[in-house]
């Protein structure tokens, strides 16, 4: 494993942009702190007249806006590597700090909310410069019945440092302390495994080697299982308790609420996907045939059906590529993204102690970071691309949005993640010649259908399942998540899939779930993306255009009704359905050309 200071800096993310020296570091959050602290004067004054209304709505945005930008600092510097106490101590004193502003600043809503709705229209409609904050305001007004008492709010805001437990402790275990060891590669050469190589060697066409990667990895999580268990236990216990303090129905509603997505949606996405499981069951059947294996396991899910000669793509091949498939987004998005990779948003090689995967990150007054953990292969193209569309996402927003709707929810963010990854397979088909490569890339095509909306809707069913359970008091055990994750498993896969003794702790490596009830959007994010790519690649450059400007809407109005500017309407399940026809016949094509069909 490479050491972080053995790698070439312009593979790393120009991370000191941020902050010249650690006193600015200190500086920043002081001054939150000391601001949040004198925030009291507003108190019982807030909505005295339009004035003070406005600024203690600034106020309140320089504070977070002070306190983001260090804690991002801090976060991607443990990032680097997690080993280091020092970048553990700064995000802990972040944490720290989050808690006490949060405690300082909790009257802001109860107190604003406790004022006649009447009176803050009024209030807004005398100062012009109110108007901004109006769909704030009316975010806060919509979830107002779920607002405690000043003194509540104080409450849950201290208890936030400490709520966050189960999640950390699951970080620090899942890239800090679990060892996979080694394993013996195709060449019978010993290999360290880690989280950054092990879907390359689950996608070797050596069985043994997959064996080796899939045991050796579930083994090490066999071993913490009742650790991991007793950590998401309590982290979907806090998710069930904090739903029913603040009067919510269960803690999907709560969850959805932010968004002001309707439990239907979550409801339509997880009946449709199931709806279309016997076609996965096809797939799934014909992998096995195409693998020549009288049982297929686990460990044969992720390797390509067509084999051909592995190619190594350098990084700067990568973004090349990138670049031509992106193309149809219009020369403005490209000439952003080329002044990001020269400008150094993006961190791109595995090292010691780096935290596993890759995101897009960054505060409002950032670059839009990139953590990658690239190793040379298409996927990691992929990867590059998909992370790349939240960054850009990220650049166009906080252009063009103030603070207060300079993020976005992942229920858009993952929009712009995947229209990229659409637009790049779209490329790499148009123009590969080899129709073993052509099948090759079909296949693919197909796993991200399957890994991206099959797979994440059963984390989403397996997330209901267990935050149901927990409100009917049930305990979650490791051996009834176990149990449960498996008969999940058995259902999306189907009989062709062999009784496995190990995936039933794949639920323990999953860091989604330690924030309840995001995958699902994954999945809906899949189904518009591949409704607006297919608009951009049909329509030109008046699609292009409407997408632009779709990213530049942040969180400027719900999701469901950002989405509706770049043409795709999420409320209804026709997104959802029209994805799945895609797969079927994504399928069905793939099943004519391995059988020596001509591609078309």
């Amino acid at each position: 494993m490479t050491k972080r200071n053995e790698i070439d800096s312009r593979y790393k993310w120009n991370i000191q942009a941020m902050y010249s020296s650690l006193s600015d570091w200190e500086n920043d959050i002081e001054s939150a702190l000391k601001t949040a602290e004198t925030y009291s004067e507003y108190r019982g004054r807030l909505t005295e007249n339009a004035d003070i209304l406005l600024k203690a709505l600034r106020d309140k945005d320089d504070i977070w806006r002070t306190l983001e930008r260090a804690y991002v600092y801090a976060r991607m510097k443990r990032d680097e590597d997690n080993r280091l106490p020092e970048y553990q101590a700064m995000t802990d004193r972040c944490f720290s700090a989050i808690a006490k502003i949060s405690s300082a600043l909790s009257f802001f809503t109860p107190e604003l909310l406790g004022a006649d709705e009447e009176h803050i229209r009024a209030l807004i409609a005398d100062n012009e410069e109110l108007s901004v904050y109006t769909h704030y305001i009316d975010e806060l007004l919509r979830e107002k019945e779920h607002v405690l008492s000043e003194a509540e709010e104080n409450i849950m805001a201290q208890l936030s440092e400490v709520t966050g437990a189960p999640g950390d402790i699951f970080t620090m275990l899942n890239n800090a302390d679990i060892s996979f060891g080694e394993i013996k590669d195709e060449n019978g050469v010993s290999r360290k495994l880690t989280h950054g190589n092990y879907i390359r060697f689950m996608e070797n066409h050596d069985r043994s080697v997959r064996k080796q990667a899939y045991e050796n990895l579930y083994e090490a999580y066999r071993k913490q299982i009742n650790t991991i268990a007793s950590a998401y236990n309590y982290n979907t216990k806090t998710d069930v308790i904090t739903a029913r303090i603040r009067k919510y129905k269960s803690a999907r509603q709560a969850a959805l609420s932010s968004d002001n997505v309707s439990p239907e949606v979550y409801d339509n996405l997880i009946d449709v996907i199931n709806s279309y499981l016997p076609v996965l069951h096809r797939y799934i059947e014909l992998r096995r045939k195409m693998l020549g294996n009288e049982e297929l396991r686990m460990y044969d899910i992720y390797v390509p059906l067509i084999d051909v000669p592995e190619k190594k793509i350098s990084f700067e091949e990568a973004v090349e590529i990138a670049r031509k498939a992106l193309a149809p987004l219009g020369s403005e998005y490209i000439e952003r993204m080329n002044e990001g990779i020269s400008s150094g948003w993006i961190d791109v090689y595995e090292n010691e102690g780096k935290t596993s995967g890759a995101y897009s990150f960054g505060s409002y007054d950032s670059m839009p970071y990139i953590l990658m953990n690239y190793t040379d292969s298409l996927k990691d193209v992929f990867t590059l691309v998909h992370e790349m569309g939240h960054s850009m996402h990220s650049s166009y927003t906080r252009e063009n949005q103030p603070f207060i709707y300079g993020s976005h929810s992942i229920f858009t963010a993952e929009v712009a993640s995947t229209v990229n990854e659409s637009l790049l397979m779209n490329y790499l088909l148009e123009n590969e010649t080899d129709p073993d490569m052509k099948k090759y890339l079909l296949n693919m095509y197909i796993e991200e259908f399957r890994t991206t909306v099959f797979r994440q809707t059963m984390f989403a069913e397996f997330e209901h399942i267990t935050h149901t359970a927990i409100e009917e008091g049930t305990v979650l055990t490791a051996e009834w998540l176990s149990d449960t994750y498996d008969k999940l498993n058995r259902k999306y896969f189907g009989e062709s899939l062999a009784d496995d003794e190990y995936i039933r702790y794949e639920w323990a490596r999953i860091p989604h779930f330690y924030t309840a009830f995001y995958v699902y959007k994954y999945a809906t994010g899949y189904s518009a993306a591949t409704a607006i790519s297919s608009k951009i690649l049909s329509e030109g450059e008046p699609a292009a255009a409407a997408y632009r400007e779709f990213l530049t809407t942040g969180e400027s109005d719900y999701p469901v009704e950002l989405l509706k500017t770049a043409g795709v309407d999420m409320s209804e399940p026709g997104p959802v359905i029209d994805a799945m026809k895609l797969f079927e016949s994504l399928v069905d094509k793939f099943e004519k050309l391995v059988l020596g069909a001509d591609y078309e």
